[in-house]
């Protein structure tokens, strides 16, 4: 297992854990507005080209073609996704453009300079099936800090895993496979006798 906060393999094919928080802990979404920005991001990098909308407004690199996203969960000041790369550096290229661009969108509208994130994100593989539910279980958990439900916080990804209808941009299929069904998953995302994070360890990256 990665020692915490780190990188120490870039695998091809490989499923890994992505972090990062604002800088000195601040936020980084402040409204609404900011995580339908950093989602549509997401949709704009992820969805194959040839399944973008004719309208689309597209300033950001596709890389549809290197990462798969198989969950995520945007919190004020951080946020998680959990994605597979299909080549060894599609995860770090995504993240750049990714990043990049939403510090771009940030900056402007807050008119502010200077770092948003708190240093480079943090990743760590998930070489298990054990490790890969039991990370998407923690980060789905992440809003029980807030006053929402889990399945109605809008800016995660477990409504589409339960509803069994994820956007194009969204692969939740490697975590439903090893359930019998979306009401078996959601029974072990909400079932708290589970110590998610004494099975994971360092792969909660905080």
């Amino acid at each position: 297992m990665p020692s915490k906060n780190s990188v120490k393999i870039y695998v091809p094919g490989g499923i890994y854990h992505i972090y990062n928080r604002g800088v000195e802990r601040r936020s980084i979404f402040t409204n609404n507005k900011d995580y339908r920005v950093f989602l549509n991001l997401l949709r704009l990098i992820l969805t194959p080209k040839d399944k973008l909308e004719d309208n689309d407004f597209v300033t950001v690199k596709n890389k549809a073609d290197s990462v798969e996203l198989l969950t995520y969960c945007l919190m004020p000041n951080h946020f998680h996704l959990m994605l597979r790369q299909f080549n060894e550096n599609g995860m770090t290229e995504f993240m750049r453009v990714l990043s990049n661009a939403y510090v771009y969108y940030f900056n402007r509208q807050y008119k502010r300079i200077g770092s948003l994130f708190q240093g480079r994100y943090k990743a760590a593989l998930v070489d298990r099936d054990e490790y890969l539910v039991h990370v998407s279980r923690y980060i789905h958990m992440n809003p029980l800090e807030t006053d929402h439900k889990l399945q109605e916080y809008p800016y995660s990804s477990y409504k589409y895993l339960l509803s069994g209808k994820p956007p194009l941009w969204l692969r939740a299929s490697p975590i439903l496979e090893q359930f019998n069904g979306a009401d078996d998953y959601k029974k072990f995302v909400e079932d708290l006798k589970e110590d998610t994070l004494r099975i994971i360890g360092s792969l909660s990256l905080d």
